[in-house]
């Protein structure tokens, strides 16, 4: 497949496009409450930092995208466990304060559902990581999501980060595509995604009752979603991997 990657700078109409990812990602993610930080001025605030894959012969649709952002962090300072909350929160205060930043973090890779499983994940990762260098940066961080941890709700992350295959790579598709294009990886993000909700709003983003207290499992989540009738709320923290790519 001939695949062509812009940025938004590149390419700003393509703008429309990126919100044509029906499917993509389980309905509770989009709820993160710091989300909207970033992704209500990504096109305007960062477009050298979104990135945009069509198939020439049909340039109407996105294949995949991807986001990143620029920040300030010490190349000494330990990657923060908030991670992908933590580095939009960071990187909109930098930006506020006029603060030079220092690395790029990326927050999202996203391949249409039907286009899976042809490695155009692995395209758009060295796509983000050309277009990191080609803005100057030497470093490229990531608060992984591995594709995996879902089918293991119930097990800690330093555990599954922990299996590999007889090849030493990670057994992890997500994260051996990384480790393959050269990132390494450098600790858990434990609290890495914080989505909180009342009772009603959980069933209406999962089909499924929440009506006793305790842990919930949810299709897509990497952990179990503790439920909480007498207070009618119930919270996700999802734990990702901050993988580093130096370039």
């Amino acid at each position: 497949m001939d695949l062509e990657v812009y940025s938004l700078a590149q390419r700003p109409e393509l703008v429309p496009l990126l919100d044509d990812f029906a499917g993509a990602w389980p309905e509770f993610m989009a709820w993160d409450p710091i989300a909207s930080l970033y992704y209500a001025v990504a096109d305007e605030v960062y477009p050298e930092f979104v990135l945009v894959a069509i198939d020439p012969a049909s340039p109407g649709r996105a294949l995949a995208r991807a986001y990143s952002v620029p920040l300030a962090w010490p190349d000494d300072q330990p990657l923060p466990p908030g991670g992908w909350d933590r580095v939009v929160q960071r990187a909109t205060i930098n930006r506020l304060a006029g603060l030079k930043t220092t690395v790029v973090s990326a927050l999202e890779i996203c391949v249409q559902p039907d286009q899976r499983g042809r490695g155009l994940s692995a395209r758009m990762l060295a796509a983000l990581r050309d277009n990191t260098a080609r803005l100057g940066y030497r470093t490229l961080v990531a608060p992984v999501r591995p594709s995996g941890k879902h089918a293991r709700p119930d097990e800690a992350m330093t555990t599954y980060v922990a299996r590999t295959r007889s090849d030493g790579l990670p057994e992890d598709p997500w994260l051996r595509t990384h480790v393959r294009a050269g990132g390494r990886i450098e600790a858990v993000a434990p609290r890495s995604m914080t989505i909180p909700g009342t009772l009603a709003e959980w069933r209406s983003w999962t089909g499924l009752p929440f009506d006793t207290t305790g842990p919930v499992h949810v299709p897509g989540a990497l952990a179990p979603v503790h439920c909480d009738t007498t207070h009618d709320h119930a919270v996700y923290v999802e734990p990702n991997v901050w993988i580093r790519h130096g370039l």
